[in-house]
């Protein structure tokens, strides 16, 4: 696969990003935290963290239902498995595109293109639940409304939360029920002014529209919603163990908010396995309730190691076994 120069750019980021949340950390103390905590209760945050790609994969199947009713779990799971392996060792979320591919290949019945488009709507959930449960966590009394990112209070980061959910809700009902609109729109206004930007856009609305057939049935909605509220509350939990496991007093709620400001910062694209954004993201998230610096880092090591490593060996183990190469996977992007 391809770098890129958006590849060069995030892996750049990240490792500024990974040098500014360490420069003022004790490493020597983060290690010690590590070498102190809990292994049981590592082990069970591992377990619960890597629980939540079988449960993407079940969500997967009902998304892609309109297109090939009830694909068997199996091969959603080994696709699912390769396209979170290909996320941890390439650059700019190559592992989306690579996921479709590997789906495409195990079950001919779902065309490439099909497949990336049921992939925009599995992350519209992702997004949707993810802001949903972080304003969820600002109704815990123990929500600190007024610490700070970067001159943001919590309460205003929340709000932001508020507003890109209701835009984001809003573009859906719009692109679901009045496609042929966006896609004049976007030919009468971007395509006059920069055509190959315009004719990307409205390629972008043709995939969309491909992938929320699931949308026009609330039966799979409902069904789509329920396994996506189940990923992102085991996802919270397994943070919450994480947190356990080195002596951090945090509420649950702190994980629900928590995993919105991850989820928040390794949308960017960046570095092989989100090294940089993932540290940043966590200590910065448990900053806002008081945890130090020194704890914190250790949480995010701690964390990002230990559900980094089973996914990636067992993405591989899948990739191996069904023949998988790099160079179709970019062939097939370019040709889609």
């Amino acid at each position: 696969m391809r770098i890129g120069w958006r590849g060069i750019l995030g892996i750049a980021l990240s490792g500024l990003l990974l040098w500014l949340t360490l420069r003022d950390v004790d490493l020597a103390e983060v290690v010690t935290i590590l070498r102190t905590s809990s292994l049981g209760l590592w082990l069970a945050c591992t377990v619960v963290a890597t629980a939540i790609f079988p449960l993407r994969a079940r969500r997967w199947q009902a998304i892609l239902a309109p297109i090939a009713p009830r694909v068997p779990v199996t091969p959603l799971w080994h696709a699912t498995a390769i396209g979170m392996m290909v996320n941890n060792v390439v650059p700019a979320r190559a592992g989306e595109m690579a996921r479709a591919f590997a789906i495409s290949r195990a079950r001919p019945e779902i065309p490439f293109p099909a497949a990336l488009g049921s992939l925009v709507v599995d992350r519209l959930f992702d997004g949707t639940v993810v802001l949903g449960l972080m304003l969820l966590a600002t109704l815990d009394p123990r929500f600190p409304a007024d610490a700070t990112i970067l001159g943001w209070t919590a309460g205003r980061i929340a709000l932001g939360a508020g507003a890109i959910l209701a835009i984001v809700l809003a573009g859906i009902v719009v692109l679901l029920f009045a496609p042929d609109l966006v896609t004049r729109s976007i030919g009468g206004t971007i395509g006059r002014l920069a055509p190959r930007i315009g004719e990307r856009l409205q390629h972008l609305v043709t995939a969309f529209t491909a992938g929320v057939a699931v949308l026009r049935s609330p039966a799979l909605m409902i069904e789509v919603l329920w396994w996506t509220l189940l990923h992102w509350l085991t996802n919270a939990a397994a943070f919450w163990l994480g947190c356990l496991a080195i002596g951090l007093d945090a509420p649950f709620s702190a994980s629900l908010f928590l995993q919105g400001i991850i989820a928040i910062g390794v949308a960017i694209p960046s570095s092989p396995g989100f090294f940089g954004f993932f540290e940043a993201a966590g200590k910065a998230g448990l900053g806002l309730y008081g945890v130090p610096s020194d704890l914190a880092v250790s949480w995010a090591i701690g964390f990002h190691l230990l559900s980094f490593v089973p996914i990636t060996l067992l993405g591989a183990w899948y990739f191996v076994r069904q023949h998988l190469h790099f160079r179709d996977m970019t062939a097939a992007g370019d040709a889609a």
